[in-house]
């Protein structure tokens, strides 16, 4: 019998982003929750807790990113 933890980390995981494009972590073998979409990587856990790392650099939401882009330019 395994732990939850052995099993959670022989999970196949994927990344997932939604339209802030926030990033997070989802089970590869679900449906995606509404709102939210794959952005390619798939693998273990630690895998995809790099890619986000890699690629999420800002953690502001887009639309502040957005916003404060425009009243630096004003």
């Amino acid at each position: 019998m395994s732990t939850a933890a052995e099993q959670t980390e022989d999970r196949i995981h994927r990344v997932v982003l939604n339209d802030e494009e926030q990033y997070s972590l989802w089970w590869a073998d679900r449906e995606l929750p509404a709102g939210w979409h794959a952005e390619g990587t798939e693998g273990t856990r630690e895998e995809c807790l790099a890619r986000i790392a890699e690629v999420w650099t800002d953690m502001r939401p887009l639309s502040l990113r957005r916003r404060m882009d425009s009243s630096a330019a004003a």
